[in-house]
């Protein structure tokens, strides 16, 4: 299990409302876990790996499409140490996903049950930002493999290519982004007001 811990700390972002940036910084409130079928890590609270821009832009857009959810787009800052986390930047963690899919999709036939699709938000979605099948899959593969591991997972770790290219020609797209998903609390050390 030595191996699993991350003895790393991270600053991560979550976008949100202004109003909620005070109140957890104020104690009074605390960052909710997303339980979205569509969530890219599985369950969990949601931060940007040192991407504030990027946190900000994503509250931005949900200010937009739901603004009665988002009123006036912020981000909080907090420290986070990634403790046991399941990381998919690394190939340990991948390919015990390639394992344990054929259980998977053998689980849902036997249910009866459709297996879910990675799908796109609109017409012109070529990113499939609603991940049903990912999200479905991490929240299955993870207890199995706590399970098999006699460990918890606080953390889950991604890397996403996301957007247009950055200029024509590019393999860099615009959008791209290493996103954290805490699944225990006690990892987010501290809450902080980032610099504008």
């Amino acid at each position: 299990m030595q191996s699993l811990i991350y003895q790393r700390t991270i600053i991560g972002y979550h976008g949100c409302d202004r109003s909620l940036v005070e109140r957890v910084l104020l104690r009074r409130e605390r960052l909710k876990a997303s339980q979205n079928d569509y969530d890219w890590l599985g369950e969990g609270i949601y931060f940007w790996e040192y991407g504030f821009q990027r946190a900000l832009d994503w509250a931005d857009g949900i200010a937009r499409l739901r603004p009665k959810i988002v009123k006036k787009p912020a981000a909080i800052g907090a420290h986070i140490h990634l403790g046991v986390c399941f990381d998919l930047l690394d190939v340990h963690f991948t390919s015990m996903l390639t394992d344990l899919h054929p259980i998977f999709e053998d689980t849902f036939k036997k249910q009866g049950t459709a297996i879910p699709q990675n799908g796109p938000a609109h017409g012109k979605d070529r990113d499939l930002v609603l991940r049903k099948l990912d999200c479905a899959m991490l929240n299955w593969a993870i207890p199995q493999i706590e399970e098999d591991l006699k460990v918890r997972f606080q953390t889950v770790r991604g890397v996403f290519q996301e957007g247009i290219p950055a200029y024509p020609g590019s393999g860099i797209l615009a959008k791209s982004h290493i996103q954290v998903v805490v699944r225990d609390t006690d990892c987010i050390l501290g809450y902080f007001l980032p610099e504008t």
